[in-house]
Parts: structure tokens; C-alpha cells; sequence
């Protein structure tokens, strides 16, 4: 059991520091900012009614005992009035909600309230998970895969596919390194093996377990070896009314289909279904349902449950189509090869790391996870050697503090507990350091422009100031980013956690880009086009 405490107060006293009243002494002197009721406002997209990769639904963690907070503190203005109805409606639905933003030059405190509470972060668990791995990787850091063994007369006896955690790989990679193993006069293997002991064999990450019949792809398990984030694209496509439509597979190999997708009549209502059944090392899949004649194809992700052989079995398909006989089975094993025969290497982390702040991409962040174990401590990689490790990184950048936790890289399902506090902290120490403030920015959706929050702060496109992380879960909202000034302005960070608000996600989320808008307001007044 857990009691809620996180009680509104009936009256509102208005606390602000004297560095605070300072910085509103400066925002008010000529090309400073005030208080605006203008900015446009986007409307936010609709949160879907099944689980997606940042609403997976079903899960919603019970909040920690926390003590009541204290009053609002916010240097004047309407963010005032918009930090009081952010926890106003959150208190009203039930909820509770932690809010923090600071001058990042200064440090100073512009807006506050629960500010220690800890939290569910959701999605917001990525900041941690990119900043550590900026500072302990480096943005320059690829990942190697690579096909060892060794070839004799055209003939290799044991083709090993050898992972070391690229999230990125693609069918198209493994073609290519099909194309130039066989290039380099490879024309027969006896057998595919493949070594996944760069992680160990807990490819389910923490907490993923509380769902275990999900199988959309946002819940995709990670390995060393990994292809198309583990997950199964399905293309079906009508043929003629009466006909099967044509289903097409990526990656191949490793699913058996059984039965059909009808093609019906044109104006039918389209019903697709795919039941997935696992089957020892291969993916039984059942197909039912129809797709009009002439209508549009269709394509549904679904995650894999055991995704060690995955790239394995892809491999041997684009092996044979390039012309390279294969005449053995596929494997897990060959540790014992070290003879590198062609080898791919993934863009580098910095730009691989927008997957986690733009698209909050669960399988990047995992995968990027247990690197860092593997990178620092040795392999196999594990997901607690990397919470260790992402724990003292965040220690180091002086943004933790007690009670703060983090099981995941993600933060999908109940794994973490985080302060505004500590997001903000975090924040501001990224951006401070020259080595990470470029490269861990840049990763982070712009308001109005791309990845989750291209449908949110439309006022804000232009300017491109509002660079955050959203974080989702099926009764958390959360939001932490920065506000970007125009020239001779500080920036300001901010975090925003809401918790235990189910069924008012999407006010919630109103609720708090009308409080970050406000803050923009202040911060760029006077300097925006009108």
C-alpha cells in the first residue's frame, strides 16, 4: 500500500528569491522579456487508444509517499497563472505533478513547486540514458558487426555473424555484407553461426516483463546481434477480389505464415489480422482478415519474442540471393572465430542518439543501454552494470539526489523514479559542458518541427526554441527541455512530471505546454517577428 500526499494548498503564497527578482529586474530592462499572453499555441495530437512506443498503456506506476509540497514559487508573469492551473487541474484529476525551471546561467530559480518529489519520468528516463552515454562513448562512437571466419578455396566452414549492439542495423546492411563476403570470392558455407556475447542472454529488458503479451514493436527485446530493432515489418497489399493479397516480410527467414489475407471487393472495410505464435527458433505467423481491391497497403510492426537468431536467419536469405551456396543450419555459437571477413560500422552515436530525445525510441535506448556495460565494465553487457554506471555518470554531473532511480534505459513500464530536480540539474550540466551541450541538445525534439513534438509549440517553429523530451505512459505526462533564448539571454531548462492521471493525458499535456509556452513568452519578449 502507498498513500498520496501531494495535497494543494488552499491559498497560494508567492516565495521569490532575491537572485530571482534580480533576473525579473533584468528581463524587464530593454530587450528583456515580460509577461505575454501572446504566442500561438499548437493543438496537441490525440493519444492513441492501443499502446504505442511512447503511450504503451496497461502500466502506470504507483506513485512514492512524498510530503505534501510547498507553495508555488515563480518569478512573476503569466507563467505564474499557468503554473497555478497546471497543478490546480492535475491536483483536481486526482494527480500529482512536480515542476521545476532555472536560469541555466545563473542557476536561479524561475518557477517551482514539488520540485524534490519523486516521479515516474516515463520517456524523460532517456535524457539519462543520452547523457551518459555522450560522456562515456563519446558522439564519435560506431558500432562494429562483422562476419569472421575462415575461407579456404571459396569455402568457409563457419560463417560468424558477430554483434556488438548496433541498434541500426538493417536488412540492407546484411545484404551489403552479403554482396561483399561473396565479392571477396566467398562462394559456400557450411554454417551460420551467430555470437551474441557482447550482452548477456537477458535480452528482456527490466520491467518489460510487466507486459508480456504485447507484441507491438515499442516492446522490442534487445540482443548483440539485433536486426531492424527486432521487430517483423508485415506489407500486405490487395491483389484481385477473391484472391490472397500479397503479404512481403522484413526481415525474411525467420517467420512461417499460415493462412491467408483475403482480397475483397473494393469499398469492404479493411481488417487485418497477424497473430504471432513463437515456435523453438522460428515465428509461426497467422494471418486472417481482407484489404479491398485497389485500396492501399498496409504495414504493421510487430516485436519478436526471442530475437537471438533473427539476424542469423537473415543473413543465410541474403546470402543465398547474392549466390553464395549454404548448405548448414543456423546457430547461436562461434566465440572462437576472430578472423574478421567484412565488417560494418553504424553512423556515429551522435547521430544515432536522436532516435532516444526525438522519437523516444525504446529499442535505441535499451540497445545504447547495455552498451555502456559492455564499453566500460566488459562484456556481456547487463542492464545493472549500466544502471551503475549511468547512476555515477549522473553523480558526477551533480544531478541526482536520494531516492532517484533508474532499472532501464528507456524508461518504459515502472522502472525509474526521478525529481525535477535532478532532470533540471542534469540538463543544466549538459548544456555547461562543451563536451556534451551540442551534441545532447541536438538530440531533443524542437517544439513544432520533429519527432514527438512536432504537433506541439507550432508557435514556436520558426524560433525553434522549445527543445525537449516528452515522456508518456498510460498515466504519466512528463516534459523536460529547454527554452532557447534569442542573443544575449540565458537559456532556461525545465522539467514537468505528472503522475496518476489516467484518462487525462491529453489535457495534462495542454496543461503543460501552455506553462513552458508561457515561460518562452517571457524569455523572448520583444524579440520575436511578429
Amino acid at each position: 500500500m502507498y498513500s498520496r500526499r501531494a495535497v494543494m494548498p488552499r491559498s497560494f503564497r508567492w516565495t521569490v528569491s532575491v537572485v530571482a527578482l534580480a533576473l525579473s529586474s533584468t528581463l524587464a530592462r530593454p530587450g528583456g522579456s515580460q509577461p505575454s499572453d501572446g504566442g500561438a499555441r499548437a493543438a496537441e495530437r490525440t493519444v492513441a487508444a492501443k499502446p504505442t512506443q511512447e503511450s504503451p498503456g496497461g502500466v502506470s506506476a504507483p506513485p512514492s509517499t512524498v510530503a505534501a509540497p510547498g507553495p508555488h514559487r515563480v518569478v512573476p508573469g503569466r507563467a505564474r497563472a499557468q503554473l497555478e492551473k497546471l497543478t490546480a487541474d492535475v491536483h483536481r484529476w486526482g494527480g500529482r505533478v512536480g515542476v521545476l525551471a532555472i536560469d541555466v546561467a545563473s542557476g536561479a530559480t524561475l518557477a517551482a513547486f514539488d520540485e524534490r518529489g519523486l516521479y515516474n519520468p516515463a520517456s524523460n528516463a532517456k535524457l539519462f540514458t543520452a547523457a551518459a552515454a555522450l560522456r562515456l562513448l563519446g558522439p564519435s562512437y560506431r558500432y562494429l558487426t562483422g562476419l569472421y571466419g575462415e575461407a579456404s578455396n571459396g569455402a568457409v566452414a563457419e560463417l560468424v555473424l558477430r554483434g556488438s549492439g548496433d541498434p541500426s542495423l538493417r536488412t540492407r546492411d546484411l545484404w551489403e555484407m552479403a554482396r561483399d563476403l561473396r565479392a571477396s570470392g566467398v562462394r559456400k558455407v557450411a554454417a551460420i553461426a551467430v555470437d551474441q556475447g557482447y550482452f548477456d542472454a537477458r535480452y528482456v529488458p527490466p520491467a518489460f516483463e510487466q507486459q508480456p503479451e504485447e507484441w507491438a514493436a515499442f516492446r522490442a527485446p534487445v540482443a548483440a546481434a539485433s536486426l531492424n530493432a527486432n521487430a517483423v515489418l508485415f506489407t500486405v497489399r490487395p491483389s484481385k477480389a477473391g484472391e490472397a493479397a500479397y503479404v512481403a516480410i522484413d526481415p525474411p527467414g525467420l517467420t512461417v505464415l499460415r493462412g491467408k489475407v483475403a482480397t475483397a471487393r473494393r469499398g469492404t472495410p479493411e481488417k487485418i489480422g497477424i497473430r504471432l505464435e513463437p515456435n523453438g527458433q522460428r515465428l509461426v505467423v497467422h494471418l486472417s482478415g481482407s484489404i479491398p481491391e485497389g485500396g492501399r497497403a498496409v504495414s504493421l510492426a510487430r516485436r519478436v519474442d526471442d530475437p537471438r537468431l533473427v539476424a542469423a536467419y537473415a543473413l543465410r536469405e541474403m546470402l543465398q540471393e547474392v549466390g553464395v551456396e549454404i548448405s548448414g543450419e543456423v546457430r547461436l555459437g562461434g566465440e572462437h572465430q576472430k578472423r574478421l571477413l567484412v565488417a560494418h560500422r553504424s553512423a556515429p552515436l551522435g547521430e544515432l542518439l536522436p532516435a532516444l530525445g526525438k522519437d523516444s525510441d525504446n529499442f535505441y535506448a535499451e540497445t545504447i543501454f547495455k552498451t555502456l556495460a559492455a564499453e566500460r565494465r566488459g562484456r556481456p553487457g547487463t542492464a545493472e552494470a549500466a544502471a551503475e554506471l549511468v547512476g555515477e555518470t549522473i553523480r558526477e554531473l551533480g544531478a541526482t539526489q536520494e531516492g532517484v532511480v533508474l532499472r532501464n534505459g528507456s524508461g518504459l513500464f515502472d522502472a525509474a523514479r526521478a525529481s525535477p530536480e535532478a532532470i533540471v540539474g542534469l540538463l543544466r550540466a549538459a548544456l555547461l559542458d562543451p563536451s556534451l551541450g551540442a551534441d545532447f541538445t541536438a538530440q531533443l525534439a524542437i517544439g513544432g518541427v520533429d519527432g514527438t513534438l512536432r504537433g506541439r509549440f507550432r508557435g514556436w517553429s520558426k524560433e525553434r526554441a522549445i527543445r525537449a523530451k516528452t515522456g508518456t505512459l498510460a498515466s504519466v505526462a512528463a516534459l523536460s527541455g529547454y527554452i532557447l533564448p534569442p542573443a544575449g539571454r540565458s537559456p532556461i531548462a525545465f522539467a514537468v512530471l505528472a503522475s496518476d492521471v489516467p484518462g487525462k493525458i491529453e489535457p495534462v499535456r495542454r496543461a503543460i505546454d501552455d506553462f513552458v509556452g508561457a515561460l518562452a513568452d517571457e524569455l523572448w519578449k520583444g524579440a520575436r517577428s511578429p
